[in-house]
């Protein structure tokens, strides 16, 4: 019997880890949850859209668009606009909701409208009026320039069009002008107030109105808006007010005009059961109205269907545990089984779903321009022949660590680097010795950052090590401007390079914009069980340019951007496929210089003008010559008629 002592320990076989792919990369980044099939990454390594004519379908290669751009002079950022994937949400809403109304033996019909406030640009109002005549789908305007711009482009006479929002003289008068002209319009009450002045310029032009009443339900929604409905809300009439409206109508002989009761619960409703709890109190207040008198006929449901912003299928905010046509079969169920109960006549159904039509439309993609570390450095910095105590002591630190002793080398290396900043602050250490004695410092936790990572129980302390050592980005393009909403509320949306995904991205990455703006940043991402802090890409490679592209952005950062650092609207490029090729349509560039100053009341000739004084006295006083003048004068007007955006 061999003594324990001498038993040789066998080793231990690991597999090899395997080597990196394109699919690791799309788990990654979660691109096949959230992508809705829309996006996925090729074999190559790069991001695809799939887009579909009548000739072909194709997956598209991102970088290969934005390359094509370049070949035409239209430089980054740029905000890509695809108009099949439009198309495909607004058939998948229709469809959904005319394949729960046939499976459930629903006596109603089905019309969507889209709301012009989610996003009001030109390309997105054309889109939908054209595409949308095949299911009769509609537009909804919130004031007198939305109901101007509808009126221009919505002409089907089976569409209707929603006026909310607050309503003066003229647009009253357009709206029941559009009515004589055949568009079904209705006139939503959003306050008691409105519905004397709607009367008597009904009155005025000899038509009757078609009216519905908004309603603020009991029911609270769910999710970041979710005080858009419950007793809190701004918008809508209490039971009382409506109740009111009703009489007011019986008195006048107009109680034949209330032809709709809608409702808003929010935007982004994530969880099912807030939808069914609202649409339940919704259509028993419809059937009281029926029976209080009032013709009726249209239940609005208004929007809040949300989009799987970070793809886990849950109920958080940024995401949603139902599909379109579990949606869609849960609004009808319950409309159904209400109605049959109280013995009313099914209600056709609008609804208002703006994010979940356009967010997928666009993307938006820009080049990151250089990368900072956060400090972090894997080589050991030098040591010096001579150098204060506590900086020795860092040093020290640093031999000693190893797995067991993780917290006890991190608090130790924490209060000697305070020792040398508080000796750096009385005068007992210099510069360097402080710069280098936090090398060290960072060093350090660089080590532990990686050894932390082996263990089951990771210290309390060192949970959040992870977030603090991070690459920052910086990405050529505003937040303010082009992602307000990840500003101002905190909206995540999916971001992820679109090449070199062949290749593992190891750098812990926050994006930065080019605002200056401590707020301007990137440190929110999506991820399937929490929050994530940081965003893994790939190093920078010299003279070659990386790209990152951040998705579902179209529903309200266009046109809630604002001018921060005066950086204006980016390039916009429409991209469809043509007999199996892709087309780029409706570029449209964005702010110059001159135009995002003109914005904030500057006069561009009058800038020229004060400029050329001021060169000309430089020339006076002999600070530059006649030749600089001209010279400096046509950068400063190339300068103004430049992009508001880096330039290479």
């Amino acid at each position: 019997m061999v003594p324990p002592t001498e038993i040789a320990e066998k080793p231990v076989k690991r597999k090899a880890p395997k080597a990196w792919s394109t699919e690791k990369s799309a788990e990654l980044y979660g691109i096949d949850e959230w992508g809705h099939g829309f996006f996925g990454v090729n074999k190559a390594g790069e991001v695809t859209v799939k887009l579909t004519d009548e000739a072909a379908t194709a997956n598209v290669s991102l970088p290969q668009i934005i390359e094509g751009l370049k070949d035409r002079g239209t430089p980054l950022p740029v905000l890509l606009r695809f108009r099949d994937l439009l198309h495909s949400r607004i058939t998948e809403i229709n469809v959904s909701f005319r394949k729960a109304i046939k499976d459930v033996g629903y006596r109603g019909q089905y019309r969507g409208v889209y709301p012009i406030k989610v996003n009001q640009q030109r390309q997105v109002i054309e889109e939908i009026a054209e595409f949308g005549k095949k299911f009769h789908y509609g537009l909804e305007a919130g004031s007198k320039p939305e109901l101007i711009a509808a009126l221009a482009h919505m002409h089907d006479p089976e569409a209707y069009l929603i006026c909310n929002g607050y309503k003066d003289e003229e647009f009253i008068d357009l709206a029941l002008h559009a009515q004589k002209m055949g568009l079904k319009v209705m006139l939503v009450l959003e306050m008691p107030s409105e519905l004397e002045l709607i009367l008597e310029r009904s009155r005025k032009l000899k038509v009757l109105p078609n009216l519905g009443v908004r309603v603020r339900l009991s029911t609270r929604g769910a999710g970041h808006w979710h005080e858009s409905a419950g007793d809190k809300s701004v918008f809508g009439l209490s039971a009382s007010q409506v109740i009111d409206v009703v009489d007011r109508l019986k008195e006048s002989g107009h109680i034949g005009c209330l032809r709709m009761l809608h409702y808003h619960q929010g935007s982004q409703i994530p969880n099912i059961a807030a939808i069914r709890e609202g649409a339940t109190e919704a259509i028993r207040m419809y059937c009281d109205l029926v029976k209080e008198g009032a013709p009726m006929g249209v239940l609005d449901i208004g929007g809040g269907m949300a989009v799987d912003y970070d793809g886990s299928h849950t109920n958080f905010h940024s995401s949603c545990n139902y599909s379109i046509p579990e949606y869609c079969t849960d609004i009808i169920e319950t409309i159904s089984q209400m109605c049959d109960k109280s013995g009313v006549s099914h209600p056709d159904i609008i609804s208002e779903s703006g994010r979940a039509v356009v967010a997928y439309y666009s993307v938006l993609i820009f080049n990151i321009l250089d990368v900072t570390s956060s400090q972090t450095t894997e080589k050991e910095p030098a040591i010096p022949e001579k150098a204060p105590q506590n900086l020795l002591n860092i040093i020290e630190v640093n031999k000693a660590l190893t797995k067991k002793n993780l917290q006890e080398c991190f608090n130790d290396a924490i209060y000697y680097r305070d020792q040398m900043r508080a000796q750096f602050f009385y005068g007992s250490a210099t510069l360097r010795e402080r710069g280098l004695a936090e090398a060290w410092f960072w060093h350090i936790l660089t080590k532990i950052s990686k050894l932390i990572h082996d263990l089951d129980e990771v210290p309390e302390d060192l949970r959040e090590l992870s977030s603090t050592l991070v690459d920052f980005y910086y990405g050529n393009f505003s937040l303010f401007q082009s992602l307000p909403d990840s500003w101002a509320i905190d909206q995540l949306f999916p971001v992820m390079p679109i090449h070199r995904l062949e290749e593992q991205p190891r750098q812990r990455a926050v994006l930065a914009d080019i605002t200056c703006d401590c707020d301007g940043k990137i440190d929110r991402f999506i991820d399937k069980e929490d929050v994530a802090k940081v965003l893994p890409l790939h190093a920078l490679i010299p003279d070659q340019p990386y790209y990152v592209a951040v998705f579902l952005v179209g529903a309200y950062q266009e046109t809630l951007g604002d001018l921060h650092n005066l950086l204006g609207d980016t390039n916009v490029v429409g991209v469809h496929l043509e007999n199996g090729k892709p087309v780029y349509t409706h570029e449209v560039e964005g702010d110059t210089v001159a135009d995002v100053l003109t914005y904030v009341e500057y006069d561009p000739k009058e800038l020229v003008t004060k400029f050329r004084n001021f060169a000309e006295k430089a020339v006076v006083e002999g600070r530059i010559s006649p030749k600089e003048r001209r010279e400096i004068l046509d950068k400063y007007r190339d300068g103004l008629s430049g992009y508001t955006y880096f330039e290479s």
